[in-house]
Protein backbone atom coordinates (compact mmCIF):
# COMPACT_ATOMS: atom_id res chain seq x y z
CA UNK A 1 0.00 0.00 0.00
CA UNK A 2 1.56 3.44 -0.87
CA UNK A 3 1.87 5.61 2.22
CA UNK A 4 0.74 9.46 1.36
CA UNK A 5 3.19 12.16 0.23
CA UNK A 6 5.51 12.89 4.00
CA UNK A 7 4.80 16.54 4.12
CA UNK A 8 0.74 16.09 4.20
CA UNK A 9 -0.86 17.17 7.48
CA UNK A 10 -4.11 17.78 9.01
CA UNK A 11 -6.13 17.69 12.39
CA UNK A 12 -5.28 19.73 15.72
CA UNK A 13 -3.33 18.50 18.52
CA UNK A 14 -5.10 17.76 21.36
CA UNK A 15 -6.26 20.57 23.53
CA UNK A 16 -8.07 19.22 26.86
CA UNK A 17 -5.37 21.36 28.84
CA UNK A 18 -6.10 19.18 31.67
CA UNK A 19 -4.59 16.23 29.99
CA UNK A 20 -2.23 18.30 28.48
CA UNK A 21 -0.67 20.19 31.87
CA UNK A 22 -0.77 15.24 33.41
CA UNK A 23 0.78 14.30 30.33
CA UNK A 24 3.96 17.48 30.54
CA UNK A 25 3.96 16.16 34.02
CA UNK A 26 4.50 12.73 34.19
CA UNK A 27 7.04 12.97 30.48
CA UNK A 28 8.70 15.63 32.79
CA UNK A 29 9.00 12.63 35.46
CA UNK A 30 10.25 10.34 33.52
CA UNK A 31 12.95 12.59 31.43
CA UNK A 32 13.50 13.59 34.89
CA UNK A 33 14.68 10.26 35.84
CA UNK A 34 16.88 10.29 32.50
CA UNK A 35 19.01 12.25 33.43
CA UNK A 36 18.96 11.16 37.34
CA UNK A 37 20.50 7.68 36.25
CA UNK A 38 22.46 9.04 33.63
CA UNK A 39 24.14 11.58 35.71
CA UNK A 40 24.77 9.62 38.70
CA UNK A 41 27.52 8.22 37.67
CA UNK A 42 29.41 11.30 37.06
CA UNK A 43 29.13 12.63 40.53
CA UNK A 44 30.61 8.70 41.48
CA UNK A 45 33.44 8.74 39.10
CA UNK A 46 36.11 9.15 42.41
CA UNK A 47 35.07 6.79 44.65
CA UNK A 48 34.64 4.34 41.80
CA UNK A 49 37.68 5.01 40.38
CA UNK A 50 39.78 4.31 43.71
CA UNK A 51 37.83 1.22 44.59
CA UNK A 52 38.07 -0.61 41.11
CA UNK A 53 41.25 1.30 40.07
CA UNK A 54 39.87 3.08 37.28
CA UNK A 55 42.04 5.58 34.79
CA UNK A 56 40.05 8.36 33.24
CA UNK A 57 40.31 6.68 29.80
CA UNK A 58 38.43 4.23 31.41
CA UNK A 59 35.62 6.58 32.93
CA UNK A 60 35.00 8.60 29.87
CA UNK A 61 33.98 5.50 27.79
CA UNK A 62 32.00 4.72 30.85
CA UNK A 63 30.32 8.37 30.81
CA UNK A 64 30.64 8.47 27.33
CA UNK A 65 31.31 5.79 24.34
CA UNK A 66 29.89 2.60 26.14
CA UNK A 67 26.56 4.00 26.65
CA UNK A 68 26.08 6.20 23.70
CA UNK A 69 26.90 3.90 21.32
CA UNK A 70 24.17 2.30 22.10
CA UNK A 71 21.74 4.79 23.01
CA UNK A 72 22.33 6.71 19.82
CA UNK A 73 22.14 3.67 17.64
CA UNK A 74 18.79 1.94 19.25
CA UNK A 75 17.22 5.18 19.32
CA UNK A 76 16.49 4.73 15.37
CA UNK A 77 14.32 1.18 15.42
CA UNK A 78 12.89 1.74 18.72
CA UNK A 79 11.56 5.44 17.29
CA UNK A 80 10.14 3.79 14.11
CA UNK A 81 8.06 1.93 17.06
CA UNK A 82 6.83 4.84 18.54
CA UNK A 83 6.00 6.03 15.09
CA UNK A 84 3.59 2.66 14.53
CA UNK A 85 2.44 1.55 17.77
CA UNK A 86 1.67 2.79 21.40
CA UNK A 87 3.84 5.35 22.85
CA UNK A 88 2.99 5.49 26.35
CA UNK A 89 3.33 1.80 26.92
CA UNK A 90 7.11 1.99 25.16
CA UNK A 91 8.23 5.11 27.32
CA UNK A 92 6.90 2.84 30.60
CA UNK A 93 8.78 -0.26 29.30
CA UNK A 94 12.15 1.52 28.68
CA UNK A 95 11.63 3.21 31.92
CA UNK A 96 11.64 0.16 33.88
CA UNK A 97 14.22 -1.08 32.01
CA UNK A 98 16.91 1.71 32.33
CA UNK A 99 15.97 2.38 36.24
CA UNK A 100 16.46 -1.97 36.87
CA UNK A 101 20.20 -1.34 35.73
CA UNK A 102 20.83 1.75 37.32
CA UNK A 103 20.37 -0.42 40.38
CA UNK A 104 22.31 -3.24 39.20
CA UNK A 105 24.98 -1.15 38.45
CA UNK A 106 25.79 -0.73 42.47
CA UNK A 107 26.91 -4.92 41.71
CA UNK A 108 29.71 -3.96 39.72
CA UNK A 109 33.03 -5.70 40.18
CA UNK A 110 34.90 -4.08 37.53
CA UNK A 111 35.40 -2.00 34.61
CA UNK A 112 34.03 -5.08 32.49
CA UNK A 113 31.04 -5.77 34.68
CA UNK A 114 30.01 -1.51 34.81
CA UNK A 115 30.22 -1.10 30.68
CA UNK A 116 27.43 -3.70 30.81
CA UNK A 117 25.09 -2.98 33.34
CA UNK A 118 25.68 0.89 31.44
CA UNK A 119 24.74 -0.78 28.38
CA UNK A 120 21.31 -1.94 29.71
CA UNK A 121 20.88 1.69 30.79
CA UNK A 122 21.38 2.65 27.29
CA UNK A 123 18.88 -0.33 26.05
CA UNK A 124 16.28 1.34 28.38
CA UNK A 125 17.03 4.87 27.75
CA UNK A 126 16.92 4.84 23.78
CA UNK A 127 12.77 4.45 23.69
CA UNK A 128 11.95 7.27 25.82
CA UNK A 129 13.04 10.87 23.86
CA UNK A 130 11.81 10.36 20.58
CA UNK A 131 8.31 8.90 21.94
CA UNK A 132 8.44 11.61 24.17
CA UNK A 133 8.96 14.51 21.64
CA UNK A 134 5.97 13.04 19.12
CA UNK A 135 3.75 12.81 21.86
CA UNK A 136 4.38 16.10 22.80
CA UNK A 137 3.96 17.63 19.15
CA UNK A 138 0.52 16.08 19.08
CA UNK A 139 -1.04 17.80 22.03
CA UNK A 140 0.23 20.89 20.90
CA UNK A 141 -0.06 23.45 17.97
CA UNK A 142 3.56 24.40 16.31
CA UNK A 143 2.99 28.07 17.77
CA UNK A 144 3.28 26.98 21.51
CA UNK A 145 5.21 23.83 20.27
CA UNK A 146 9.09 24.94 21.57
CA UNK A 147 7.67 26.25 24.44
CA UNK A 148 6.11 23.05 25.67
CA UNK A 149 9.18 21.37 24.83
CA UNK A 150 11.13 23.81 26.80
CA UNK A 151 9.11 23.42 29.26
CA UNK A 152 9.57 19.71 29.00
CA UNK A 153 13.05 19.63 29.06
CA UNK A 154 13.20 21.32 32.58
CA UNK A 155 13.82 17.59 33.40
CA UNK A 156 16.90 17.80 32.19
CA UNK A 157 18.21 20.05 34.72
CA UNK A 158 16.48 18.80 37.26
CA UNK A 159 17.37 15.62 36.77
CA UNK A 160 21.10 16.64 36.52
CA UNK A 161 19.98 18.22 39.91
CA UNK A 162 18.90 15.70 41.32
CA UNK A 163 21.25 13.16 40.04
CA UNK A 164 24.39 15.14 41.60
CA UNK A 165 22.48 15.86 44.90
CA UNK A 166 21.24 12.32 45.78
CA UNK A 167 24.43 10.54 43.94
CA UNK A 168 26.73 12.37 46.19
CA UNK A 169 24.80 12.78 49.37
CA UNK A 170 23.88 8.98 48.97
CA UNK A 171 27.39 8.05 48.37
CA UNK A 172 28.94 10.41 50.90
CA UNK A 173 26.79 9.02 53.75
CA UNK A 174 26.02 5.10 52.36
CA UNK A 175 28.64 4.24 49.40
CA UNK A 176 28.48 4.59 45.67
CA UNK A 177 26.89 1.09 45.33
CA UNK A 178 23.83 1.94 47.47
CA UNK A 179 23.32 5.12 45.60
CA UNK A 180 22.98 3.58 42.73
CA UNK A 181 20.93 1.16 44.11
CA UNK A 182 17.69 3.31 45.78
CA UNK A 183 18.03 5.51 42.84
CA UNK A 184 17.28 2.72 40.39
CA UNK A 185 14.51 1.66 42.85
CA UNK A 186 12.54 4.81 43.00
CA UNK A 187 12.76 4.84 39.01
CA UNK A 188 11.04 1.62 38.91
CA UNK A 189 8.14 2.47 40.77
CA UNK A 190 7.70 5.42 38.38
CA UNK A 191 7.03 2.97 35.45
CA UNK A 192 2.89 1.43 36.48
CA UNK A 193 2.16 5.63 37.08
CA UNK A 194 3.15 6.48 33.70
CA UNK A 195 0.68 3.74 32.26
CA UNK A 196 -1.94 4.94 34.56
CA UNK A 197 -1.83 8.68 34.05
CA UNK A 198 -0.61 9.26 30.55
CA UNK A 199 -3.24 9.00 27.78
CA UNK A 200 -2.03 8.30 24.05
CA UNK A 201 -3.10 10.91 21.87
CA UNK A 202 -4.61 10.98 18.46
CA UNK A 203 -1.42 10.85 15.97
CA UNK A 204 -1.88 14.46 14.28
CA UNK A 205 -1.96 14.56 10.42
CA UNK A 206 -3.84 12.47 7.98
CA UNK A 207 -5.67 9.50 8.46
CA UNK A 208 -3.58 7.41 7.26
CA UNK A 209 -0.31 8.29 8.91
CA UNK A 210 -1.97 7.12 12.20
CA UNK A 211 -2.13 3.93 10.79
CA UNK A 212 0.57 0.91 11.11
CA UNK A 213 1.49 1.32 7.60
CA UNK A 214 1.31 4.54 7.35
CA UNK A 215 5.08 5.61 8.26
CA UNK A 216 7.47 6.30 4.87
CA UNK A 217 10.38 3.86 4.42
CA UNK A 218 13.48 5.24 6.33
CA UNK A 219 15.18 5.94 3.13
CA UNK A 220 12.80 8.36 1.89
CA UNK A 221 12.31 9.97 5.42
CA UNK A 222 16.09 10.41 6.06
CA UNK A 223 16.53 11.80 1.91
CA UNK A 224 13.75 13.82 3.12
CA UNK A 225 15.27 15.35 6.11
CA UNK A 226 18.91 15.96 4.23
CA UNK A 227 17.07 17.92 2.02
CA UNK A 228 16.07 20.34 4.56
CA UNK A 229 19.09 22.42 5.01
CA UNK A 230 18.25 23.94 8.69
CA UNK A 231 17.81 20.80 10.03
CA UNK A 232 21.12 20.14 8.24
CA UNK A 233 23.09 22.43 9.57
CA UNK A 234 21.59 22.99 13.34
CA UNK A 235 22.24 19.27 13.42
CA UNK A 236 26.34 19.53 12.84
CA UNK A 237 25.81 22.69 15.22
CA UNK A 238 24.59 20.85 18.30
CA UNK A 239 26.25 17.97 17.47
CA UNK A 240 29.58 20.14 17.53
CA UNK A 241 28.12 22.03 21.09
CA UNK A 242 27.50 18.61 22.56
CA UNK A 243 30.88 17.46 22.58
CA UNK A 244 31.94 20.31 24.85
CA UNK A 245 28.68 20.00 26.77
CA UNK A 246 28.63 16.21 28.09
CA UNK A 247 32.61 16.67 28.58
CA UNK A 248 31.72 19.62 31.10
CA UNK A 249 28.81 17.79 32.39
CA UNK A 250 30.74 14.16 32.88
CA UNK A 251 33.96 15.87 34.13
CA UNK A 252 32.74 18.64 36.26
CA UNK A 253 32.52 16.65 39.71
CA UNK A 254 35.85 15.05 39.12
CA UNK A 255 37.75 19.02 38.55
CA UNK A 256 36.50 20.20 41.09
CA UNK A 257 37.48 17.26 43.49
CA UNK A 258 41.06 17.21 41.83
CA UNK A 259 41.59 20.73 41.15
CA UNK A 260 39.66 22.49 44.07
CA UNK A 261 40.35 20.06 46.50
CA UNK A 262 36.29 19.87 47.03
CA UNK A 263 35.19 16.98 49.21
CA UNK A 264 32.16 14.82 46.94
CA UNK A 265 28.64 16.13 49.29
CA UNK A 266 30.08 19.58 48.19
CA UNK A 267 31.16 18.81 44.40
CA UNK A 268 27.50 17.19 44.31
CA UNK A 269 25.49 20.16 46.20
CA UNK A 270 27.38 23.41 43.85
CA UNK A 271 27.45 21.22 41.00
CA UNK A 272 23.69 20.61 41.55
CA UNK A 273 22.53 24.16 42.24
CA UNK A 274 24.70 24.99 38.74
CA UNK A 275 23.03 22.61 36.67
CA UNK A 276 19.51 22.73 38.20
CA UNK A 277 19.10 26.61 38.33
CA UNK A 278 21.21 27.57 35.88
CA UNK A 279 20.35 25.04 33.58
CA UNK A 280 16.65 25.41 34.48
CA UNK A 281 17.12 29.02 33.51
CA UNK A 282 18.95 28.67 30.56
CA UNK A 283 16.67 26.22 29.29
CA UNK A 284 13.40 28.00 30.07
CA UNK A 285 14.81 31.58 28.43
CA UNK A 286 15.86 29.61 25.30
CA UNK A 287 12.50 28.26 24.47
CA UNK A 288 10.49 31.95 25.58
CA UNK A 289 13.22 34.08 24.08
CA UNK A 290 13.36 31.78 20.94
CA UNK A 291 9.04 32.01 20.66
CA UNK A 292 9.56 35.44 21.11
CA UNK A 293 12.34 35.92 18.81
CA UNK A 294 10.59 34.11 15.70
CA UNK A 295 7.13 35.88 15.97
CA UNK A 296 9.03 38.68 14.24
CA UNK A 297 10.90 36.61 12.25
CA UNK A 298 10.99 32.80 12.27
CA UNK A 299 15.43 32.53 12.12
CA UNK A 300 15.19 34.24 15.66
CA UNK A 301 14.35 31.03 16.87
CA UNK A 302 17.67 29.58 15.50
CA UNK A 303 19.77 33.29 16.42
CA UNK A 304 19.26 32.74 20.28
CA UNK A 305 20.87 29.36 20.41
CA UNK A 306 23.73 30.34 18.32
CA UNK A 307 24.96 34.11 20.18
CA UNK A 308 24.24 32.02 23.55
CA UNK A 309 26.66 29.06 21.95
CA UNK A 310 28.94 32.06 21.21
CA UNK A 311 28.98 33.69 24.59
CA UNK A 312 29.21 30.16 26.47
CA UNK A 313 32.96 30.01 25.75
CA UNK A 314 34.54 32.59 27.67
CA UNK A 315 32.57 31.71 30.49
CA UNK A 316 33.50 28.08 30.52
CA UNK A 317 36.78 28.74 29.80
CA UNK A 318 37.38 30.94 32.75
CA UNK A 319 35.19 28.29 34.63
CA UNK A 320 38.00 25.66 34.57
CA UNK A 321 40.70 27.78 33.91
CA UNK A 322 40.33 30.42 36.72
CA UNK A 323 42.30 29.86 39.86
CA UNK A 324 39.56 31.48 42.06
CA UNK A 325 37.40 28.55 43.15
CA UNK A 326 34.52 31.04 43.95
CA UNK A 327 34.92 32.99 40.53
CA UNK A 328 34.90 29.08 38.77
CA UNK A 329 31.63 28.42 40.49
CA UNK A 330 30.40 31.77 39.44
CA UNK A 331 31.54 31.32 35.64
CA UNK A 332 30.56 27.64 36.10
CA UNK A 333 26.75 29.21 36.52
CA UNK A 334 27.20 31.48 33.81
CA UNK A 335 28.54 29.11 31.54
CA UNK A 336 25.90 26.35 32.35
CA UNK A 337 22.83 28.18 31.83
CA UNK A 338 24.29 29.48 28.29
CA UNK A 339 25.33 25.80 27.37
CA UNK A 340 21.29 25.07 27.66
CA UNK A 341 19.81 27.61 25.39
CA UNK A 342 19.60 25.68 22.35
CA UNK A 343 17.75 22.49 24.20
CA UNK A 344 14.41 23.89 23.13
CA UNK A 345 14.89 25.04 19.63
CA UNK A 346 17.06 22.07 18.35
CA UNK A 347 13.82 20.14 19.32
CA UNK A 348 10.77 22.53 18.31
CA UNK A 349 12.26 23.82 15.08
CA UNK A 350 12.94 20.03 13.47
CA UNK A 351 9.44 19.62 14.49
CA UNK A 352 7.88 22.14 13.43
CA UNK A 353 9.75 21.61 9.77
CA UNK A 354 9.11 18.09 9.17
CA UNK A 355 5.55 15.98 9.19
CA UNK A 356 3.52 14.22 11.55
CA UNK A 357 4.62 10.95 10.61
CA UNK A 358 8.37 10.80 11.21
CA UNK A 359 8.46 13.60 14.27
CA UNK A 360 9.61 10.31 16.29
CA UNK A 361 11.90 9.44 13.44
CA UNK A 362 13.53 12.92 13.36
CA UNK A 363 13.89 13.14 16.94
CA UNK A 364 15.74 9.96 16.80
CA UNK A 365 18.01 10.92 13.99
CA UNK A 366 19.48 14.13 15.80
CA UNK A 367 19.55 11.68 18.98
CA UNK A 368 21.61 9.19 17.29
CA UNK A 369 24.43 11.56 15.95
CA UNK A 370 24.53 14.14 18.80
CA UNK A 371 24.94 11.61 21.19
CA UNK A 372 27.05 8.82 19.33
CA UNK A 373 29.58 11.90 18.26
CA UNK A 374 28.77 14.46 21.30
CA UNK A 375 28.02 12.22 24.30
CA UNK A 376 30.15 9.30 22.91
CA UNK A 377 33.44 11.35 22.06
CA UNK A 378 33.13 14.41 24.20
CA UNK A 379 33.70 12.99 27.47
CA UNK A 380 35.88 9.56 25.90
CA UNK A 381 38.06 12.19 24.22
CA UNK A 382 38.59 14.44 27.22
CA UNK A 383 39.14 11.31 29.95
CA UNK A 384 42.44 9.84 27.13
CA UNK A 385 43.23 13.55 26.73
CA UNK A 386 43.46 13.84 30.67
CA UNK A 387 45.71 10.65 30.98
CA UNK A 388 47.97 11.82 28.13
CA UNK A 389 48.72 15.04 29.80
CA UNK A 390 48.88 13.54 33.34
CA UNK A 391 52.23 11.60 31.50
CA UNK A 392 53.58 14.92 31.45
CA UNK A 393 56.02 16.33 34.73
CA UNK A 394 53.88 18.78 36.54
CA UNK A 395 50.72 18.13 35.21
CA UNK A 396 49.02 15.66 37.15
CA UNK A 397 46.68 17.54 39.21
CA UNK A 398 46.06 19.77 36.23
CA UNK A 399 45.43 17.76 32.95
CA UNK A 400 42.18 17.84 33.83
CA UNK A 401 41.98 21.32 33.90
CA UNK A 402 43.34 21.83 30.66
CA UNK A 403 41.95 18.65 28.71
CA UNK A 404 38.00 20.65 29.31
CA UNK A 405 39.82 23.92 27.79
CA UNK A 406 40.56 22.17 24.85
CA UNK A 407 37.06 20.88 23.94
CA UNK A 408 35.31 23.29 24.75
CA UNK A 409 36.56 25.26 21.62
CA UNK A 410 34.47 22.97 19.79
CA UNK A 411 31.44 24.93 20.86
CA UNK A 412 32.93 28.07 18.65
CA UNK A 413 32.24 25.82 15.69
CA UNK A 414 29.11 24.69 16.81
CA UNK A 415 27.67 28.41 17.10
CA UNK A 416 28.89 28.99 13.62
CA UNK A 417 27.01 26.41 11.73
CA UNK A 418 24.11 27.42 13.98
CA UNK A 419 23.74 30.61 12.46
CA UNK A 420 24.24 29.34 8.87
CA UNK A 421 21.46 27.33 9.73
CA UNK A 422 19.22 30.48 10.04
CA UNK A 423 19.43 31.27 6.37
CA UNK A 424 17.33 28.63 5.03
CA UNK A 425 14.79 28.26 7.88
CA UNK A 426 11.87 30.66 6.46
CA UNK A 427 12.13 29.16 3.23
CA UNK A 428 12.39 25.12 4.89
CA UNK A 429 8.64 26.36 6.33
CA UNK A 430 7.27 26.72 3.34
CA UNK A 431 8.09 23.29 1.72
CA UNK A 432 5.25 20.78 1.48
Amino acid sequence: MNSPPIGLTVPPPTSDARLRRTMLVMLGLVSMFNYIDRTVLSVLQEPIKRELGLSDGQLGLLTGLAFALFYATLSLPIARLADRFNRRNIIAASLATWSGMTALSGLATGFGSLVAFRIGVALGEAGSVPASHSIIADYYPPEKRVTALALWGLALPAGIMFGYASGGWIASALGWRLAFGVIGVAGVALAPLMLLLVKEPVRTGSAASAKADGAPPVGEAMLFLWRLRTYRFMLIGTTLHAFAQYAMMSWSAPFYMRVHHMPLADVASWLALMNGLGGGVGIYLGGRLSDAAGSRNPSGRIWVSAVAMLLMVPAALAQFLIPSLTASLAFGFVATMLMFFYYGPIIGVPQSIVPPRIRALTSAVTLLVFNLFGLGLGPAVTGFLSDYLAATDGMQVTSLRYALATVILFSLAGAGCIGWACRFYAADLRKP
